[in-house]
Formats: structure tokens, C-alpha cells, sequence
């Protein structure tokens, strides 16, 4: 299990969570109500499940691929730590992950507007 920490845009929010090993970070967070868009679906052709890392957790992330980095080069809001939550995969060995939405994220296809 990981602990997964989701920290809102604001910073006055923490919701924390136990996920499994091999749960893509952007289904944790959907499935918590966390406002990830996701519109590709995880099939990395969006950035709207930007999310930013904490720097403490950050290296501890298999790098981004070429890829990641140029759809994070589309999100606002983008910070050194910056990653998409579909592509990280929670495993055993990470533990604990903290993790804070970007200003401005929202979901769409949640809140319609």
C-alpha cells in the first residue's frame, strides 16, 4: 500500500488515502473526488491530470519520459515537480506520496461547467 496525501490548490485542504501497489495515481485521485480531469483517459495525450509533486517525494519517481515532459510543457500552472498523474504508477517501495493540485485544476465531466 501506498499513503497517497492529496494537498488542494489552496493548501487549506488534505485528503489522505491507501492505495495499492500497481493504482495509477490520476484512478487513486478520481475515485477520491479530486478534481483530475483526465480527458485522454491515461492514455497520455492530455495534461489535464497535472499534478505537483512534493520535492521531498519527487526523486524518488521514476523520471518523466521525453513524452510527459512535453505535454507538461501544455499545463499551466507547471512547477519543477510537476508530473501527470497517469503516469505514476504507486508501488510498495514509494510508501508515502504527498501530492498538491495546480492552481485553476478542475474536472469538467465532474462539475459540468
Amino acid at each position: 500500500m501506498t499513503r497517497v496525501t492529496f494537498i488542494s490548490a489552496d493548501g487549506r485542504e488534505e485528503r489522505e488515502v491507501e492505495a495499492p501497489a500497481g493504482e495509477r495515481l490520476l484512478d487513486v485521485a478520481q475515485a477520491v473526488g479530486e478534481p483530475l480531469e483526465g480527458t485522454c483517459e491515461g492514455q497520455m495525450a492530455c495534461s489535464t491530470c497535472h499534478v505537483i509533486v512534493a520535492a521531498e517525494d519527487f526523486d524518488r519517481l521514476p523520471p518523466a519520459s521525453e513524452e510527459e515532459d512535453d505535454l507538461l510543457d501544455l499545463a499551466a500552472h507547471v512547477t519543477r515537480t510537476s508530473r501527470l498523474a497517469c503516469q505514476i504508477v504507486l508501488t510498495e517501495e514509494l510508501g508515502t506520496l504527498t501530492v498538491r493540485m495546480p492552481r485553476d485544476a478542475h474536472d469538467m465531466q465532474r462539475t459540468g461547467r
